[in-house]
């Protein structure tokens, strides 16, 4: 069976694999059709993700058929659509056991710490696959960055009329700035590519879009689009130590900043800057099951439309040569997909 590994640094190679068996009690055979690209594929690809060890199978954006159900399996039958929520959790540790599944101390993420599914098909834990018998597989392979997006603005949590700044209109922004949106935040985004800026003033109602350019011009726009009060949440979904060191400076008295993005390099600031607001740092961590639930009623309500998002088409063959150009700013990407079967 056909698969594409990433088999060291900046190298993409189509492999054989062994066809799936049965699926076992509890598990379920899934055909691929769509895989997302997100920028943890591409940080693994550039070898800069801290969880992922090469070679691997990459793909947790994924929109799936069920083909065949295990034992014991109620939730999906065959031929469902399904989003996959690809946090392969033990159900155990301490996290897990209050409820904090996406940061399971024994977590294994398809396509990051074990082979995802951009592959032909796979075996997966039927409860976590996600069916909508009207979502397409193109919203399907959505539905996982949507969910990283929702976790981060309830860590965030801002409230109604405060001011709300996302750094950062890669996907993961995006997916914040979707469910900052619905909290009647006033919302402010930041990016360094103007191109970025253009997509969000053209697909997106926001107060505010800011573009940093590193001479403090940024901080003078901050102060006048909150009259001075700066951000009550701040979400930095740029994985950039630079802008992550940085972001506190945007945050509001008694206010919290919010890390989504990861960088493996030292985040730096000086502790007055959180001292003196009394301000709060908080991660996030993937997601939870409970969003993609809502994630999928939302886009069926027409709530949240990814029609724009998908910016870039391959397949199988393309995607060997297509990938390079993912990395490049300059390609214009807000999200690639790639159609598998």
């Amino acid at each position: 069976m056909r698969a594409i590994q990433i088999s060291e640094v900046k190298t993409l190679k189509p492999i054989e694999i062994d066809e799936p068996g049965a699926p076992g009690p509890g598990l379920a055979l899934v055909r691929t059709h769509r895989m997302g690209v997100c920028g943890t594929d591409i940080s693994c690809y550039l070898g800069k993700f801290p969880f992922f060890d090469f070679p691997r199978i990459p793909g947790h954006e994924l929109g799936v058929e069920v083909l065949a159900v295990g034992e014991g399996v109620e939730n999906v039958t065959v031929g469902d659509r399904c989003s996959v929520e690809p946090y392969m959790n033990c159900g155990t540790c301490y996290p897990c056991r209050r409820g904090a599944t996406n940061c399971c101390q024994n977590l294994k993420v398809i396509g990051v710490m074990m082979d995802g599914g951009l592959c032909e098909s796979f075996l997966v834990r039927a409860d976590k696959l996600h069916p909508s018998s009207r979502l397409t597989y193109d919203q399907l392979a959505l539905v996982e960055t949507l969910a990283i997006g929702c976790h981060a603005n309830d860590r965030a949590n801002p409230q109604p009329a405060d001011h709300a700044l996302i750094i950062g209109m890669g996907p993961i922004g995006l997916a914040t700035l979707e469910f900052a949106k619905l909290t009647g935040a006033k919302v402010s985004v930041m990016d360094m590519n103007p191109a970025r800026l253009e997509f969000v003033r053209k697909h997106y109602a926001v107060d505010h879009t800011i573009q940093f350019v590193g001479d403090g011009s940024e901080r003078e726009q901050i102060q006048q689009a909150t009259g001075g009060d700066f951000y009550q949440s701040v979400v930095d979904a740029t994985g950039n130590r630079h802008s992550m060191s940085g972001a506190l400076q945007y945050v509001a008295s008694t206010g919290s900043l919010v890390y989504v993005g990861i960088t493996t390099d030292e985040v730096v600031f000086r502790h007055p800057t959180l001292h003196k607001p009394e301000a709060s740092i908080v991660a996030s961590r993937n997601a939870l099951p409970g969003d993609f639930t809502r994630i999928i009623k939302l886009i069926e309500m027409g709530v949240i439309d990814t029609v724009p998002w998908i910016t870039h088409r391959t397949d199988m063959d393309g995607v060997l040569t297509d990938f390079e150009s993912y990395t490049k700013p300059e390609t214009g990407v807000i999200k690639a997909v790639i159609s598998v079967t």
